[in-house]
């Protein structure tokens, strides 16, 4: 027994040994460990960030743009006008052009610095320009740089709006190169003194926060630098840990390890979030130039640059438009420290400081601003393009819109049917309406409305609402017996009798004129003219339903037509739409051209990826659209547009027509000169009556319009198979044996006589 205590005793030492070994090895084997897992994180942050920085793709909306302003010699454009379309664009007033974006006027002259844009066409520098206008035309365009006269001059376009990726950020991207000095100054002496000197972290503003923070008790202050604000923004949550923060640092030490202080500067310029528009974020300044300025990162002064770096503390808390008072105070602690670290002078800081904040109201771009016609320009490039290039790609789309007769279209809805409602004893809302207006010889749709509330599109009645058409139908129906011209011309005689059709359910259909009354033997021009029903339902039924379905085909119309004869007076569903693409072959001479919304499609870089030209195919002959242009003159000279006649005398001649429905449900006018044309609907949701005929309702719009924009008159040249010839005149009944009139008919085809009635 004691032998065996002695033995024991001996091992002791050495089994203490033993495990003091194990334990260093565990801690040896444990601390490599440690190191390896730390190093392999290292590395995967490592590739991460470089994977993400390199390949980073911000999500850039497609940018839609209206239609530029021309300016040349001889163009109609009041200097007050000129100025209003400056201002819109946000141009500077100034006493002396500096830089982009600005200009000075004093009689009959304006002096413009443009600002340089990549247009579908190519790439157009800045230019110092003076426009001379004279009695309400351009008179001379000059460049202030060496005298030369220019021919034409564009102002760049308008940005109308955004086709946002799916989480709803915004952004502008800016090189290096484009970064404002100004901006890199301001964010030098505000965000991070030393960013150009430290490697990716500032240990004395580190030791400054953990200070701080042991002091609260939390995490109250990071002492970040630019490159670690950049981490938090691009790779990292909001959260306020520890953990996290340690990780902020690592990844900056290691961003500025690969990557140079001008890429990383660029990279934080792009991604700093600087605002909320709704549910859009507003990312980086470039954009943030644009939503409180509505300019260019470029154009903007000391103060406005110092207004956007004031908001990189706390974009909500400074927001401007809420929190103005304390957003200047802010803007004025960045100036301070601008002129305390030698970037400004004191005289420059007392200049600045006392400026107003000078954002606007609301971004000029928003999308809100013309929400039926981007619905148009959404489903047109929705044809081409994946939604996820639209969302994310930066595409610039160039679309036909005109602002200038875009925001008259919106005014003259708003005026009309205010009238109209008093007038009809409607509430505010129960009246709606549609617009659609094109540059008929291009199919280019210039301005769209799809609903009286301009700031609204829930539903967009231009394109959806299918309502039916009433007498606007007719042309079609003319337009198919003259294109038989051994038979018709536009002195026939059609016969306006009561008329009882059996249908094929074994009831009866008797069609009656508006006024009621039944006219006899009518010529056919007055029966257009006056949308004398029963006559029209005659012909149509003579030319044969299949024919004029045909005829409705060849102008453009692809929604199904039931072969029925309430389809000769209207008893079809289209949408606005859809009777402007009929009506612009018509008013094109014949020519059926797919109305569009885009020119053409650049990619981020300026570069054309696409271009939507000109697509023409001829259905109608020559002299039968011509024929039924001038029908539709008489419409307006002598028929139930004749109130254009006595409003817009200057302008004729013109052409149109009024549509009507069952129980004045709809209201309709299609009208064009040699230019513009331009369809107009008015109705109520609920189909109920909206008390108005196309000319109480429907022309009222478009005459308020035209009032506005004064639409070149339809020049009518005649093609060469057509000839002018004098008949009895038969646009009153009770003079026509008494005077002539010259009539345009197909020379082969010449009637010897004509019976006056």
């Amino acid at each position: 027994m004691a032998k065996k205590r002695k033995t024991s005793r001996k091992r002791k030492p050495q089994s203490k040994q033993k495990n003091k070994s194990r334990l260093k090895l565990w801690m040896v084997q444990a601390l490599v460990i440690l190191v390896c897992v730390f190093l392999s994180y290292c590395a995967f942050i490592d590739f991460q960030i470089r994977k993400e920085f390199e390949g980073k793709r911000w999500s850039v909306p497609a940018r839609v743009y209206a239609q530029p302003v021309e300016l040349y010699v001889g163009r109609k454009f009041e200097q007050k006008a000129l100025i209003g379309q400056l201002q819109n664009a946000s141009y500077q007033a100034v006493k002396k052009l500096i830089k982009q974006g600005q200009f000075s006027s004093r009689a009959s002259v304006i002096d413009i610095y443009t600002r340089q844009f990549h247009y579908w066409d190519g790439f157009e520098e800045a230019k110092k320009i003076r426009i001379q206008i004279k009695n309400g035309h351009i008179t001379k365009i000059t460049s202030l740089n060496n005298d030369d006269s220019i021919e034409i001059v564009r102002l760049s376009p308008a940005l109308i709006g955004k086709i946002f990726p799916l989480h709803d950020e915004d952004r502008v991207l800016i090189s290096y190169e484009e970064i404002p000095t100004s901006l890199k100054k301001a964010l030098i002496a505000v965000e991070d003194r030393h960013f150009f000197e430290h490697f990716g972290i500032d240990p004395k503003g580190i030791l400054r926060s953990i200070f701080t923070n042991l002091i609260a008790g939390k995490i109250a202050q990071g002492g970040s630098t630019l490159t670690q604000q950049l981490i938090k923004n691009m790779f990292l949550t909001r959260e306020r840990t520890y953990s996290r923060k340690l990780n902020e640092i690592l990844m900056a030490l290691m961003l500025e390890y690969h990557y140079s202080k001008e890429s990383i500067l660029a990279a934080y310029v792009n991604e700093i979030y600087l605002g909320q528009n709704g549910a859009r974020s507003i990312h980086g300044f470039g954009t943030a130039a644009e939503f409180y300025f509505s300019k260019p990162l470029n154009e903007l002064n000391i103060a406005e640059i110092s207004l956007l770096v004031g908001l990189v503390k706390g974009a909500s808390y400074y927001n401007p438009r809420k929190n103005p008072e304390r957003a200047l105070n802010r803007r004025n602690l960045v100036l301070k420290l601008l002129q305390q670290q030698g970037f400004i002078k004191v005289s420059e800081f007392d200049k600045a400081s006392k400026l107003p904040l000078g954002v606007n109201k609301k971004p000029n771009w928003t999308s809100a601003k013309y929400p039926a016609y981007l619905d148009l320009v959404r489903r047109h490039i929705k044809r081409d393009y994946r939604i996820d290039d639209l969302r994310n790609e930066g595409l610039q789309i160039h679309t036909t819109l005109d602002v200038e007769k875009q925001e008259t279209a919106q005014d003259s809805v708003k005026f009309s049917l205010s009238k109209l409602d008093k007038a009809k004893g409607f509430k505010s809302g129960e009246l709606q309406t549609a617009l659609v207006m094109v540059e008929q010889h291009s199919g280019e749709v210039v301005a769209l409305v799809g609903d009286r509330n301009k700031q609204r599109n829930a539903f967009n009645r231009a394109l959806d609402a299918k309502r039916p058409i009433g007498s606007l139908i007719k042309p079609a129906i003319y337009m198919t017996a003259l294109q038989r011209p051994n038979k018709y011309h536009v002195l026939s005689s059609l016969d306006d009798s009561k008329l009882v059709l059996k249908q094929a359910n074994g009831k009866s259909w008797a069609p009656n004129n508006y006024d009621h009354k039944t006219h006899g033997k009518v010529p056919l021009v007055r029966s257009i003219a006056k949308s004398y029903n029963i006559s029209t339902v005659r012909l149509g039924m003579s030319l044969g339903l299949g024919s004029v379905i045909q005829t409705l085909k060849n102008l453009g119309v692809t929604s199904p037509i039931a072969e029925l004869p309430s389809i000769l007076l209207g008893a079809l569903n289209l949408s606005p739409y859809e009777v402007t693409q009929m009506y612009q072959t018509i008013a094109s001479g014949g020519l059926q051209i797919p109305l569009k919304s885009i020119r053409a499609v650049l990619n981020k870089e300026g570069e054309p990826i696409k271009r939507y030209d000109l697509a023409v195919r001829e259905y109608i002959e020559p002299e039968t659209a011509f024929l039924t242009q001038y029908l539709l003159t008489e419409v307006v000279q002598n028929g139930t547009a004749k109130r254009l006649t006595r409003e817009l005398p200057s302008l004729m001649p013109l052409a149109g027509k009024t549509g009507t429905t069952n129980a004045l449900r709809d209201s309709w006018f299609a009208g064009f000169g040699d230019r513009l044309l331009a369809v107009v609907w008015i109705g109520r949701d609920d189909n109920q009556t909206a008390k108005l005929t196309g000319s109480t309702g429907a022309m009222q719009i478009w005459l308020d319009i035209m009032k506005k924009i004064k639409p070149e008159p339809l020049s009518l040249i005649e093609p060469e198979e057509i000839e002018w010839y004098e008949f009895p005149d038969m646009s009153n009944p009770v003079e026509s044996c008494n005077k002539t009139k010259a009539y345009p008919v197909v020379k082969k085809h010449v009637p010897n006589y004509i019976n006056c009635y």
